[in-house]
């Protein structure tokens, strides 16, 4: 790697603030904001609007779709194919 161009990589703590869930990993994000973590150590936090822990697609609260009813209103509306 060339010197001088990369970010630097170091420990950050992530905030899902839907779900108040915090966890800390690497990145090359920065924050102005900090946290003391649970080893005693204060890292920068970064906010994040949705985890793992708050998407739906995760949590298995999606919701699911009613095909069948669509497909039902479309041959009410339109007809069905002959």
């Amino acid at each position: 790697m060339r010197k001088g161009i990369h970010p630097s990589y170091g420990p950050v703590v992530f905030r899902d603030r839907a779900a108040n869930h915090t966890f800390l990993t690497r990145s090359t994000m920065t924050s102005d904001k900090t946290i003391e973590w649970e080893d005693g150590n204060t890292y920068p936090v970064v906010d994040v609007e949705i985890s793992n822990v708050s998407h739906p697609f995760y949590t298995g609260t999606a919701r699911v779709l009613d095909t069948a009813g669509r497909v039902e209103r479309f041959e009410q509306r339109y007809g069905k194919r002959g």
